[in-house]
Protein backbone atom coordinates (compact mmCIF):
# COMPACT_ATOMS: atom_id res chain seq x y z
CA UNK A 1 0.00 0.00 0.00
CA UNK A 2 1.39 3.37 -0.70
CA UNK A 3 1.94 6.77 0.52
CA UNK A 4 0.13 9.49 -1.79
CA UNK A 5 0.80 13.48 -1.48
CA UNK A 6 -1.76 14.87 -3.72
CA UNK A 7 -0.91 18.96 -4.61
CA UNK A 8 -2.92 21.97 -6.15
CA UNK A 9 0.01 24.84 -6.98
CA UNK A 10 0.84 27.41 -9.12
CA UNK A 11 -3.12 27.61 -9.45
CA UNK A 12 -5.87 29.00 -7.39
CA UNK A 13 -6.66 27.66 -4.40
CA UNK A 14 -2.94 26.20 -3.39
CA UNK A 15 -3.41 23.52 -1.09
CA UNK A 16 -2.40 19.95 -0.49
CA UNK A 17 -4.31 16.48 0.50
CA UNK A 18 -2.75 13.40 2.11
CA UNK A 19 -3.78 9.55 1.89
CA UNK A 20 -2.33 6.49 2.96
CA UNK A 21 -3.43 3.04 1.93
CA UNK A 22 -6.63 4.79 -0.08
CA UNK A 23 -7.73 6.65 3.31
CA UNK A 24 -8.00 10.27 3.07
CA UNK A 25 -5.93 11.46 6.35
CA UNK A 26 -5.28 15.22 6.41
CA UNK A 27 -6.65 18.13 3.26
CA UNK A 28 -5.72 21.68 4.03
CA UNK A 29 -5.46 24.97 1.58
CA UNK A 30 -2.96 26.63 1.95
CA UNK A 31 -5.00 29.90 2.26
CA UNK A 32 -5.85 28.77 5.96
CA UNK A 33 -2.19 28.62 6.96
CA UNK A 34 -0.61 31.51 5.11
CA UNK A 35 -3.85 33.50 5.46
CA UNK A 36 -3.88 34.80 1.77
CA UNK A 37 -7.09 34.43 0.10
CA UNK A 38 -7.59 32.21 -2.55
CA UNK A 39 -3.29 31.87 -2.61
CA UNK A 40 -1.99 30.38 -5.58
CA UNK A 41 1.72 29.48 -5.17
CA UNK A 42 3.40 26.48 -4.18
CA UNK A 43 1.27 24.63 -1.25
CA UNK A 44 4.57 24.27 1.30
CA UNK A 45 2.60 24.74 4.78
CA UNK A 46 -0.20 22.72 3.71
CA UNK A 47 2.21 20.09 2.57
CA UNK A 48 4.05 20.58 6.08
CA UNK A 49 0.91 20.12 7.73
CA UNK A 50 -0.53 16.95 6.16
CA UNK A 51 3.49 15.48 6.40
CA UNK A 52 3.19 16.24 10.36
CA UNK A 53 -0.01 15.28 11.03
CA UNK A 54 1.06 11.57 10.11
CA UNK A 55 4.44 11.85 11.71
CA UNK A 56 5.75 11.37 8.09
CA UNK A 57 8.58 13.14 5.80
CA UNK A 58 9.85 13.12 2.26
CA UNK A 59 11.45 10.28 1.91
CA UNK A 60 8.03 7.73 2.70
CA UNK A 61 6.15 9.62 -0.02
CA UNK A 62 5.48 7.17 -2.96
CA UNK A 63 4.04 9.61 -5.29
CA UNK A 64 3.08 13.23 -6.07
CA UNK A 65 -0.28 13.67 -7.49
CA UNK A 66 -0.42 17.06 -9.24
CA UNK A 67 -4.03 18.17 -10.39
CA UNK A 68 -2.93 19.49 -13.71
CA UNK A 69 -0.94 17.81 -16.97
CA UNK A 70 0.03 20.03 -19.47
CA UNK A 71 0.06 17.63 -22.11
CA UNK A 72 -3.65 17.06 -21.84
CA UNK A 73 -5.35 18.44 -25.01
CA UNK A 74 -2.37 19.26 -26.80
CA UNK A 75 -3.48 18.68 -30.31
CA UNK A 76 -6.48 21.10 -28.99
CA UNK A 77 -4.38 23.91 -28.00
CA UNK A 78 -1.75 23.55 -30.92
CA UNK A 79 -5.06 24.02 -33.17
CA UNK A 80 -5.85 26.95 -31.11
CA UNK A 81 -2.84 28.54 -31.40
CA UNK A 82 -2.39 28.34 -34.96
CA UNK A 83 -5.70 29.73 -35.87
CA UNK A 84 -4.94 32.82 -33.52
CA UNK A 85 -1.42 33.25 -34.19
CA UNK A 86 -1.15 36.68 -32.93
CA UNK A 87 -2.22 35.42 -29.41
CA UNK A 88 0.81 32.37 -29.42
CA UNK A 89 2.52 35.14 -27.18
CA UNK A 90 0.02 35.36 -24.66
CA UNK A 91 -0.09 31.92 -24.43
CA UNK A 92 3.48 31.40 -24.03
CA UNK A 93 3.69 33.77 -21.63
CA UNK A 94 1.01 32.00 -19.25
CA UNK A 95 2.50 28.79 -20.11
CA UNK A 96 5.82 30.08 -18.51
CA UNK A 97 4.09 31.61 -15.30
CA UNK A 98 3.65 28.23 -14.13
CA UNK A 99 6.97 28.12 -12.80
CA UNK A 100 7.73 24.78 -10.88
CA UNK A 101 5.11 22.62 -12.69
CA UNK A 102 7.96 20.73 -15.13
CA UNK A 103 10.60 19.75 -12.11
CA UNK A 104 8.83 19.21 -9.10
CA UNK A 105 11.39 17.91 -7.04
CA UNK A 106 13.44 21.07 -7.43
CA UNK A 107 10.52 23.21 -6.52
CA UNK A 108 10.27 20.90 -3.35
CA UNK A 109 14.03 20.92 -2.63
CA UNK A 110 13.83 25.06 -3.19
CA UNK A 111 10.41 25.27 -1.09
CA UNK A 112 10.54 22.37 1.82
CA UNK A 113 14.34 22.56 2.48
CA UNK A 114 14.40 19.13 1.43
CA UNK A 115 17.37 17.09 -0.70
CA UNK A 116 16.76 16.17 -3.86
CA UNK A 117 18.47 13.11 -3.41
CA UNK A 118 16.08 11.95 -0.58
CA UNK A 119 13.38 12.61 -2.65
CA UNK A 120 12.34 9.14 -4.33
CA UNK A 121 8.52 9.56 -5.21
CA UNK A 122 6.72 8.76 -8.60
CA UNK A 123 5.18 12.18 -10.07
CA UNK A 124 1.57 11.84 -11.65
CA UNK A 125 -0.21 14.28 -13.18
CA UNK A 126 -4.00 14.50 -13.44
CA UNK A 127 -5.83 16.57 -16.47
CA UNK A 128 -7.68 19.07 -14.31
CA UNK A 129 -11.04 17.81 -14.90
CA UNK A 130 -10.20 14.23 -14.36
CA UNK A 131 -8.91 15.27 -11.22
CA UNK A 132 -12.07 17.13 -10.58
CA UNK A 133 -14.11 14.34 -10.89
CA UNK A 134 -12.17 11.92 -8.95
CA UNK A 135 -12.59 14.27 -6.17
CA UNK A 136 -16.12 13.75 -6.03
CA UNK A 137 -16.87 10.38 -7.23
CA UNK A 138 -14.14 8.51 -5.14
CA UNK A 139 -15.54 9.97 -2.29
CA UNK A 140 -19.50 9.81 -3.05
CA UNK A 141 -19.93 5.79 -2.07
CA UNK A 142 -21.27 4.83 -5.06
CA UNK A 143 -19.94 2.21 -7.50
CA UNK A 144 -20.71 3.97 -10.58
CA UNK A 145 -22.50 7.32 -11.46
CA UNK A 146 -22.78 10.34 -14.06
CA UNK A 147 -19.99 12.96 -13.99
CA UNK A 148 -19.94 16.27 -14.68
CA UNK A 149 -17.08 18.85 -13.86
CA UNK A 150 -17.82 23.07 -14.79
CA UNK A 151 -15.18 26.04 -14.48
CA UNK A 152 -13.55 28.75 -15.78
CA UNK A 153 -10.69 26.51 -17.87
CA UNK A 154 -8.41 23.97 -16.78
CA UNK A 155 -5.84 22.40 -19.01
CA UNK A 156 -7.66 24.31 -22.25
CA UNK A 157 -10.73 22.06 -20.95
CA UNK A 158 -14.11 24.26 -19.57
CA UNK A 159 -16.49 20.88 -19.14
CA UNK A 160 -16.25 17.52 -18.84
CA UNK A 161 -19.01 14.68 -18.96
CA UNK A 162 -17.66 11.25 -17.54
CA UNK A 163 -19.04 7.97 -16.59
CA UNK A 164 -17.91 6.41 -13.50
CA UNK A 165 -17.83 3.03 -12.49
CA UNK A 166 -15.74 1.08 -10.29
CA UNK A 167 -12.17 2.70 -10.42
CA UNK A 168 -12.34 3.93 -13.57
CA UNK A 169 -13.44 7.65 -14.94
CA UNK A 170 -14.37 7.35 -18.50
CA UNK A 171 -14.34 10.95 -20.05
CA UNK A 172 -17.36 11.13 -23.15
CA UNK A 173 -17.32 14.87 -23.94
CA UNK A 174 -15.86 17.90 -23.23
CA UNK A 175 -16.22 21.50 -23.61
CA UNK A 176 -12.94 23.36 -24.99
CA UNK A 177 -11.57 26.93 -24.50
CA UNK A 178 -12.52 29.69 -24.70
CA UNK A 179 -16.41 28.68 -24.60
CA UNK A 180 -16.51 28.85 -20.81
CA UNK A 181 -19.63 29.01 -18.50
CA UNK A 182 -17.71 29.55 -15.74
CA UNK A 183 -16.19 32.56 -17.97
CA UNK A 184 -19.49 33.80 -18.68
CA UNK A 185 -20.21 34.28 -14.84
CA UNK A 186 -16.95 36.19 -13.85
CA UNK A 187 -17.15 38.18 -17.02
CA UNK A 188 -20.35 39.82 -15.96
CA UNK A 189 -19.72 40.00 -12.01
CA UNK A 190 -16.58 41.95 -13.25
CA UNK A 191 -18.58 44.20 -15.47
CA UNK A 192 -20.67 45.36 -11.95
CA UNK A 193 -17.97 45.79 -9.75
CA UNK A 194 -17.33 42.57 -8.58
CA UNK A 195 -13.43 41.96 -9.86
CA UNK A 196 -11.98 39.78 -7.12
CA UNK A 197 -11.40 36.47 -7.75
CA UNK A 198 -14.31 34.02 -5.79
CA UNK A 199 -16.33 37.12 -5.76
CA UNK A 200 -18.86 35.44 -7.92
CA UNK A 201 -20.92 33.91 -5.33
CA UNK A 202 -21.45 37.39 -4.34
CA UNK A 203 -23.42 38.26 -7.21
CA UNK A 204 -25.15 35.28 -6.98
CA UNK A 205 -26.54 36.54 -3.94
CA UNK A 206 -27.68 39.95 -5.41
CA UNK A 207 -29.30 37.95 -8.29
CA UNK A 208 -32.59 38.04 -6.15
CA UNK A 209 -32.87 41.33 -6.31
CA UNK A 210 -32.95 41.87 -9.61
CA UNK A 211 -35.57 41.23 -12.40
CA UNK A 212 -35.73 39.97 -16.03
CA UNK A 213 -34.65 42.88 -18.39
CA UNK A 214 -32.04 41.63 -20.21
CA UNK A 215 -33.33 38.06 -21.73
CA UNK A 216 -32.44 38.57 -24.92
CA UNK A 217 -29.15 40.10 -24.37
CA UNK A 218 -28.27 37.12 -22.70
CA UNK A 219 -29.42 34.59 -25.05
CA UNK A 220 -26.89 36.47 -27.69
CA UNK A 221 -24.24 36.37 -25.37
CA UNK A 222 -23.95 33.16 -24.75
CA UNK A 223 -25.69 30.04 -26.52
CA UNK A 224 -26.07 26.26 -26.13
CA UNK A 225 -26.74 23.63 -28.54
CA UNK A 226 -26.13 19.82 -28.64
CA UNK A 227 -24.09 19.80 -25.24
CA UNK A 228 -22.31 22.54 -26.47
CA UNK A 229 -21.86 26.03 -25.64
CA UNK A 230 -20.22 29.35 -27.56
CA UNK A 231 -19.23 32.78 -25.69
CA UNK A 232 -20.38 35.70 -28.35
CA UNK A 233 -16.46 37.44 -28.96
CA UNK A 234 -18.85 40.88 -29.11
CA UNK A 235 -18.87 40.68 -25.35
CA UNK A 236 -15.30 38.77 -24.45
CA UNK A 237 -12.25 39.82 -24.55
CA UNK A 238 -10.37 36.53 -26.71
CA UNK A 239 -8.64 33.80 -24.60
CA UNK A 240 -4.79 34.86 -24.15
CA UNK A 241 -5.96 38.59 -23.81
CA UNK A 242 -4.80 40.19 -20.17
CA UNK A 243 -8.49 39.17 -18.91
CA UNK A 244 -6.73 35.82 -18.31
CA UNK A 245 -5.78 35.03 -14.07
CA UNK A 246 -2.24 35.24 -13.02
CA UNK A 247 -0.38 35.15 -9.65
CA UNK A 248 1.21 38.11 -8.36
CA UNK A 249 4.76 38.01 -6.33
CA UNK A 250 2.48 37.21 -3.35
CA UNK A 251 1.16 34.44 -4.62
CA UNK A 252 -2.19 36.71 -5.02
CA UNK A 253 -4.68 36.21 -7.50
CA UNK A 254 -5.09 38.18 -10.01
CA UNK A 255 -7.86 39.02 -12.77
CA UNK A 256 -7.75 41.09 -15.67
CA UNK A 257 -10.48 42.74 -17.85
CA UNK A 258 -12.39 40.48 -20.03
CA UNK A 259 -15.22 42.34 -21.36
CA UNK A 260 -15.19 43.98 -24.16
CA UNK A 261 -16.05 47.90 -25.33
CA UNK A 262 -19.41 46.83 -26.83
CA UNK A 263 -20.76 45.64 -23.10
CA UNK A 264 -19.84 49.74 -22.05
CA UNK A 265 -21.80 50.65 -25.16
CA UNK A 266 -24.53 48.24 -24.92
CA UNK A 267 -25.01 48.76 -20.87
CA UNK A 268 -23.07 51.98 -19.78
CA UNK A 269 -20.16 52.30 -17.79
CA UNK A 270 -19.28 49.36 -15.61
CA UNK A 271 -19.50 49.73 -11.92
CA UNK A 272 -16.41 50.43 -10.06
CA UNK A 273 -16.19 48.22 -6.11
CA UNK A 274 -17.66 50.04 -3.51
CA UNK A 275 -19.78 52.18 -5.80
CA UNK A 276 -23.54 52.00 -5.24
CA UNK A 277 -25.39 48.93 -7.11
CA UNK A 278 -28.02 50.21 -9.13
CA UNK A 279 -31.07 48.59 -10.51
CA UNK A 280 -29.15 47.67 -13.76
CA UNK A 281 -26.72 46.17 -11.76
CA UNK A 282 -29.03 44.08 -10.17
CA UNK A 283 -30.82 42.87 -13.67
CA UNK A 284 -27.80 42.45 -14.98
CA UNK A 285 -26.93 39.71 -11.52
CA UNK A 286 -30.91 38.01 -12.24
CA UNK A 287 -29.57 37.84 -16.01
CA UNK A 288 -26.78 36.25 -15.24
CA UNK A 289 -27.99 34.13 -12.66
CA UNK A 290 -31.14 33.08 -14.81
CA UNK A 291 -29.05 32.38 -17.77
CA UNK A 292 -26.69 30.29 -16.30
CA UNK A 293 -29.06 28.08 -14.44
CA UNK A 294 -30.68 27.45 -18.37
CA UNK A 295 -27.09 26.33 -19.74
CA UNK A 296 -26.22 24.49 -16.03
CA UNK A 297 -29.40 22.66 -16.69
CA UNK A 298 -29.12 21.73 -20.21
CA UNK A 299 -25.39 20.22 -20.08
CA UNK A 300 -26.63 18.03 -17.45
CA UNK A 301 -29.45 16.85 -19.69
CA UNK A 302 -27.35 15.97 -21.91
CA UNK A 303 -24.85 14.59 -19.54
CA UNK A 304 -27.84 12.22 -18.58
CA UNK A 305 -28.45 11.44 -22.27
CA UNK A 306 -24.87 9.73 -22.64
CA UNK A 307 -24.40 8.67 -19.35
CA UNK A 308 -28.14 7.42 -18.13
CA UNK A 309 -27.30 7.03 -14.39
CA UNK A 310 -29.58 8.78 -11.90
CA UNK A 311 -27.08 9.31 -9.50
CA UNK A 312 -24.56 12.40 -10.81
CA UNK A 313 -21.43 13.97 -8.94
CA UNK A 314 -19.74 17.69 -9.49
CA UNK A 315 -17.25 19.34 -8.86
CA UNK A 316 -15.45 22.63 -10.63
CA UNK A 317 -16.01 26.16 -9.35
CA UNK A 318 -19.22 26.03 -11.01
CA UNK A 319 -20.23 23.26 -8.57
CA UNK A 320 -20.52 26.45 -6.31
CA UNK A 321 -23.25 28.18 -7.54
CA UNK A 322 -25.83 26.57 -4.57
CA UNK A 323 -28.93 28.17 -6.16
CA UNK A 324 -28.57 26.20 -9.26
CA UNK A 325 -27.67 23.01 -7.16
CA UNK A 326 -31.03 23.35 -5.34
CA UNK A 327 -33.28 23.39 -8.64
CA UNK A 328 -31.72 20.04 -9.86
CA UNK A 329 -33.61 17.50 -9.51
CA UNK A 330 -36.34 19.59 -10.28
CA UNK A 331 -34.93 20.54 -13.74
CA UNK A 332 -33.07 17.58 -14.80
CA UNK A 333 -33.46 13.85 -15.15
CA UNK A 334 -30.36 12.57 -11.97
CA UNK A 335 -32.20 11.95 -8.74
CA UNK A 336 -29.43 11.89 -6.02
CA UNK A 337 -26.30 14.19 -6.15
CA UNK A 338 -22.85 14.17 -4.56
CA UNK A 339 -21.16 17.48 -4.48
CA UNK A 340 -17.63 17.60 -3.46
CA UNK A 341 -17.42 19.98 -0.16
CA UNK A 342 -14.01 21.62 -2.01
CA UNK A 343 -15.61 21.83 -5.44
CA UNK A 344 -13.20 24.78 -6.07
CA UNK A 345 -9.49 24.19 -7.32
CA UNK A 346 -8.62 23.49 -4.05
CA UNK A 347 -9.91 19.85 -4.26
CA UNK A 348 -7.49 19.48 -6.98
CA UNK A 349 -5.16 18.31 -4.34
CA UNK A 350 -7.42 15.64 -3.18
CA UNK A 351 -9.06 14.55 -6.89
CA UNK A 352 -5.28 13.94 -7.96
CA UNK A 353 -4.35 11.53 -4.78
CA UNK A 354 -7.82 9.90 -4.77
CA UNK A 355 -7.26 9.20 -8.86
CA UNK A 356 -3.54 7.91 -8.39
CA UNK A 357 -4.79 5.71 -5.50
CA UNK A 358 -8.24 4.39 -7.01
CA UNK A 359 -7.46 4.55 -10.55
CA UNK A 360 -3.67 3.67 -11.23
CA UNK A 361 -2.94 1.89 -8.13
CA UNK A 362 -6.73 -0.02 -7.23
CA UNK A 363 -6.34 0.75 -3.54
CA UNK A 364 -8.79 1.90 -1.19
CA UNK A 365 -12.24 2.10 -1.25
CA UNK A 366 -14.92 4.15 -2.54
CA UNK A 367 -16.39 4.84 0.72
CA UNK A 368 -18.06 8.11 1.34
CA UNK A 369 -16.78 11.51 2.61
CA UNK A 370 -18.36 11.14 6.40
CA UNK A 371 -17.57 14.96 6.96
CA UNK A 372 -15.86 17.56 5.54
CA UNK A 373 -13.22 17.79 9.11
CA UNK A 374 -10.58 16.87 6.45
CA UNK A 375 -7.92 19.40 8.91
CA UNK A 376 -6.22 19.88 12.11
CA UNK A 377 -7.69 19.58 15.63
CA UNK A 378 -6.42 21.78 18.64
CA UNK A 379 -5.84 20.04 22.41
CA UNK A 380 -7.23 21.94 25.15
CA UNK A 381 -3.97 22.64 26.26
CA UNK A 382 -3.15 24.23 23.23
CA UNK A 383 -5.73 26.35 23.58
CA UNK A 384 -5.40 27.32 26.99
CA UNK A 385 -1.69 28.70 26.39
CA UNK A 386 -3.53 30.79 23.28
CA UNK A 387 -5.88 32.23 25.67
CA UNK A 388 -3.06 32.99 28.84
CA UNK A 389 -0.83 34.49 25.93
CA UNK A 390 -3.50 36.47 24.91
CA UNK A 391 -4.75 37.26 28.90
CA UNK A 392 -8.02 36.70 27.59
CA UNK A 393 -10.16 35.70 30.60
CA UNK A 394 -11.61 32.14 30.42
CA UNK A 395 -13.94 29.66 32.11
CA UNK A 396 -12.99 25.72 31.42
CA UNK A 397 -16.85 24.11 31.03
CA UNK A 398 -17.59 20.06 31.12
CA UNK A 399 -19.15 19.08 27.40
CA UNK A 400 -23.03 19.52 29.33
CA UNK A 401 -22.19 23.13 30.90
CA UNK A 402 -20.99 23.93 27.58
CA UNK A 403 -23.60 23.27 25.61
CA UNK A 404 -26.59 25.14 27.92
CA UNK A 405 -24.10 28.15 28.09
CA UNK A 406 -23.33 28.10 24.39
CA UNK A 407 -27.05 27.58 23.66
CA UNK A 408 -28.11 30.39 25.96
CA UNK A 409 -25.92 32.50 24.45
CA UNK A 410 -27.16 32.03 21.39
CA UNK A 411 -31.10 32.39 22.63
CA UNK A 412 -30.22 35.64 24.14
CA UNK A 413 -28.96 37.28 21.01
CA UNK A 414 -25.18 37.16 21.28
CA UNK A 415 -22.90 36.44 18.41
CA UNK A 416 -20.98 33.61 19.32
CA UNK A 417 -17.65 32.87 17.70
CA UNK A 418 -17.33 28.49 17.92
CA UNK A 419 -14.20 26.21 17.35
CA UNK A 420 -13.98 23.04 18.10
CA UNK A 421 -12.50 19.81 16.09
CA UNK A 422 -10.80 19.76 12.82
CA UNK A 423 -11.01 22.17 10.26
CA UNK A 424 -13.45 21.84 7.44
CA UNK A 425 -12.20 21.19 3.90
CA UNK A 426 -13.74 23.45 1.52
CA UNK A 427 -15.04 27.31 1.39
CA UNK A 428 -17.55 26.83 3.86
CA UNK A 429 -17.29 27.10 7.75
CA UNK A 430 -19.78 24.10 8.60
CA UNK A 431 -19.94 24.18 12.22
CA UNK A 432 -16.06 23.86 13.68
CA UNK A 433 -14.54 27.48 12.66
CA UNK A 434 -18.07 29.09 12.35
CA UNK A 435 -19.64 32.18 13.94
CA UNK A 436 -23.14 31.33 15.10
CA UNK A 437 -26.41 33.22 16.20
CA UNK A 438 -29.89 32.53 16.57
CA UNK A 439 -31.62 32.91 12.81
CA UNK A 440 -34.66 34.87 14.18
CA UNK A 441 -33.54 37.31 16.67
CA UNK A 442 -34.99 40.52 15.67
CA UNK A 443 -32.27 42.34 13.43
CA UNK A 444 -29.61 39.76 14.06
CA UNK A 445 -28.61 40.03 9.90
CA UNK A 446 -27.86 44.00 10.83
CA UNK A 447 -26.28 43.15 14.25
CA UNK A 448 -23.66 40.91 12.72
CA UNK A 449 -22.98 42.59 9.74
CA UNK A 450 -22.47 45.82 11.41
CA UNK A 451 -20.45 43.86 14.67
CA UNK A 452 -18.22 41.35 12.51
CA UNK A 453 -18.88 40.36 9.04
CA UNK A 454 -19.04 43.89 7.12
CA UNK A 455 -20.90 42.43 4.35
CA UNK A 456 -23.55 43.98 1.96
CA UNK A 457 -26.68 43.85 3.20
CA UNK A 458 -27.79 41.72 0.21
CA UNK A 459 -25.72 38.53 0.78
CA UNK A 460 -27.53 36.38 3.09
CA UNK A 461 -26.79 34.20 5.62
CA UNK A 462 -27.01 30.30 5.54
CA UNK A 463 -29.02 27.53 8.02
CA UNK A 464 -27.69 24.77 9.52
CA UNK A 465 -30.44 22.47 10.57
CA UNK A 466 -30.75 18.90 12.13
CA UNK A 467 -31.64 16.41 9.17
CA UNK A 468 -34.68 15.09 10.92
CA UNK A 469 -36.28 18.31 10.94
CA UNK A 470 -35.50 19.64 7.26
CA UNK A 471 -38.67 18.55 5.13
CA UNK A 472 -40.49 20.46 7.56
CA UNK A 473 -38.61 23.76 7.32
CA UNK A 474 -37.76 23.26 3.32
CA UNK A 475 -39.38 22.55 0.00
CA UNK A 476 -36.91 19.53 -0.12
CA UNK A 477 -35.76 16.93 2.10
CA UNK A 478 -32.52 15.91 -0.13
CA UNK A 479 -29.55 16.49 1.79
CA UNK A 480 -26.99 19.03 1.66
CA UNK A 481 -24.28 18.34 4.41
CA UNK A 482 -21.76 20.67 2.97
CA UNK A 483 -24.02 23.27 2.55
CA UNK A 484 -23.98 23.41 -1.33
CA UNK A 485 -27.68 23.66 -2.12
CA UNK A 486 -30.68 26.88 -1.79
CA UNK A 487 -33.64 25.42 -1.10
CA UNK A 488 -37.02 27.93 -0.18
CA UNK A 489 -38.45 28.20 2.99
CA UNK A 490 -41.89 27.03 3.87
CA UNK A 491 -44.12 29.98 4.57
CA UNK A 492 -44.83 28.96 8.37
CA UNK A 493 -41.26 28.99 8.86
CA UNK A 494 -40.54 32.47 7.16
CA UNK A 495 -40.92 34.84 9.67
CA UNK A 496 -38.98 32.50 12.19
CA UNK A 497 -36.09 32.33 10.59
CA UNK A 498 -35.88 36.42 9.10
CA UNK A 499 -31.69 36.41 9.92
CA UNK A 500 -31.27 33.32 6.93
CA UNK A 501 -34.20 33.92 5.42
CA UNK A 502 -33.31 35.63 1.84
CA UNK A 503 -35.20 38.06 -0.24
CA UNK A 504 -36.77 35.35 -2.47
CA UNK A 505 -37.35 33.26 0.73
CA UNK A 506 -34.34 30.66 0.41
CA UNK A 507 -31.86 29.75 2.59
CA UNK A 508 -28.55 28.21 1.74
CA UNK A 509 -28.86 25.28 3.48
CA UNK A 510 -26.67 22.40 5.52
CA UNK A 511 -28.15 19.66 6.60
CA UNK A 512 -26.84 17.70 9.85
CA UNK A 513 -26.90 14.14 11.16
CA UNK A 514 -25.49 13.25 14.79
CA UNK A 515 -22.63 11.11 12.83
CA UNK A 516 -21.51 14.21 11.26
CA UNK A 517 -20.52 16.17 13.83
CA UNK A 518 -21.95 15.34 17.80
CA UNK A 519 -21.05 18.48 19.36
CA UNK A 520 -22.93 20.56 16.65
CA UNK A 521 -25.68 18.27 16.41
CA UNK A 522 -26.24 18.75 20.52
CA UNK A 523 -25.81 21.91 20.14
CA UNK A 524 -28.35 22.81 17.87
CA UNK A 525 -30.35 20.06 20.04
CA UNK A 526 -29.89 22.39 23.05
CA UNK A 527 -30.80 25.38 21.25
CA UNK A 528 -34.00 24.18 19.76
CA UNK A 529 -35.06 22.85 23.44
CA UNK A 530 -35.09 26.49 24.22
CA UNK A 531 -36.55 28.43 21.32
CA UNK A 532 -38.47 25.30 19.27
CA UNK A 533 -36.22 26.09 16.39
CA UNK A 534 -33.74 23.36 15.23
CA UNK A 535 -31.60 25.81 13.19
CA UNK A 536 -28.71 28.11 14.10
CA UNK A 537 -27.33 30.71 11.91
CA UNK A 538 -24.16 29.75 10.42
CA UNK A 539 -20.98 31.89 9.05
CA UNK A 540 -17.75 31.02 8.68
CA UNK A 541 -15.17 32.37 11.89
CA UNK A 542 -13.27 35.09 10.30
CA UNK A 543 -13.35 39.24 9.45
CA UNK A 544 -12.64 39.85 6.04
CA UNK A 545 -9.76 37.18 5.38
CA UNK A 546 -9.71 33.26 5.41
CA UNK A 547 -11.38 31.08 8.01
CA UNK A 548 -9.48 31.03 11.07
CA UNK A 549 -7.57 27.83 11.61
CA UNK A 550 -5.54 27.99 14.98
CA UNK A 551 -6.97 28.93 18.22
CA UNK A 552 -4.71 32.22 17.97
CA UNK A 553 -6.38 33.13 15.10
CA UNK A 554 -9.65 32.20 16.36
CA UNK A 555 -9.23 34.72 19.32
CA UNK A 556 -7.29 37.48 17.79
CA UNK A 557 -10.61 37.90 15.71
CA UNK A 558 -12.98 37.37 18.56
CA UNK A 559 -11.04 40.47 20.65
CA UNK A 560 -10.40 42.79 17.24
CA UNK A 561 -14.12 42.65 16.64
CA UNK A 562 -17.49 42.67 18.36
CA UNK A 563 -18.05 38.97 18.72
CA UNK A 564 -19.84 38.74 22.55
CA UNK A 565 -18.80 35.30 23.29
CA UNK A 566 -16.00 32.35 22.52
CA UNK A 567 -16.71 28.75 22.49
CA UNK A 568 -13.70 27.63 21.63
CA UNK A 569 -12.30 24.14 22.85
CA UNK A 570 -13.89 23.91 26.41
CA UNK A 571 -13.36 27.13 27.20
CA UNK A 572 -15.86 30.14 27.41
CA UNK A 573 -15.22 33.66 26.95
CA UNK A 574 -17.33 36.36 27.37
CA UNK A 575 -17.12 40.02 27.03
CA UNK A 576 -18.63 42.72 29.10
CA UNK A 577 -20.68 45.53 27.36
CA UNK A 578 -18.12 48.07 27.62
CA UNK A 579 -15.16 45.94 25.80
CA UNK A 580 -17.41 45.16 22.95
CA UNK A 581 -18.20 48.60 21.89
Amino acid sequence: MSIILGINMQHAGASACLIVDGEIKFAIAEERLNRIKYYGGFPRESIKACLGYVNIDWTDIDYVAVGRDSLANLNRKLAYVAMHPALFKNLSAIKSGKKGMGDLRLTITKECGVDVESLRFQQVNVEHHLAHTASAFFVSGWEDAAGITIDGSGDFVTCMFSECRGREIKPVHRIYVPNSLGSFYSMICQFIGYKKYGDEGKVMGLAALGEDSYGDTFQEMISYRDGQIKLNPKYFLPFGHDQGVSLNSMGEMITRRHYTDYMIERFGAPREPNAEITKRDMNLAFGLQKRFEEIYFNLLDHLYQLVPNDKVVMAGGCALNSVANGKLFEHTPFRRSFIQPAAGDEGLAMGAALYVAHSILKEGANRELPNAYCGREYSDEEIKQELEAREVPYEWLSRGQLLERAADEITEGKVVGWFQGRSEWGPRALGNRSILCHPGYPGMKDILNARIKRREAFRPFAPVVRKERQAEIFASDYPTPFMLHVYEIRPEWRSRLGAVNHVDNTGRVQTLTREQNPLFYDLIATFEEKTGIPIVLNTSFNENEPIVERPGEAIDCYMRTRMDVLVIGSFICKKTEGSRQ
